[in-house]
């Protein structure tokens, strides 16, 4: 299983990016869910890493990057990709953009 890290952004910066950290089952229909949040926006994340882990392959954990978005599209994002079938947890982490890696 991956580990997540972000840099802390003081409250008066706004985000360079937002990673969006996603735990979900490893069934093919949950990436094109998630990219549809994006796409139907207009946007291209950054950044898209996703790793089947488990000991069965039946996790699937995806790292999205995209900068721009105001706290507001963050939150409602978020929102909606917690309510995708198959979709167990979703973390955001906000970073000043070279903590990524």
């Amino acid at each position: 299983m991956s580990s997540f890290a972000a840099v802390p952004v003081a409250a008066s910066d706004p985000p360079a990016a937002v990673q969006f950290l996603v735990q979900a089952a490893a069934e093919p229909g949950v990436m094109p869910r998630l990219f549809e949040l994006f796409a139907k926006r207009g946007l291209v994340p950054q950044m898209w890493h996703s790793t089947v882990c488990g000991a069965e392959h039946t996790d699937l954990t995806i790292e999205i990057r995209v900068s721009g978005l105001p706290q507001e599209t963050v939150s409602y994002i978020g929102a909606c990709m917690r309510q995708i079938a198959s979709v167990r947890a979703v973390l955001t982490a906000e970073t000043a953009g070279a903590a990524f890696g």
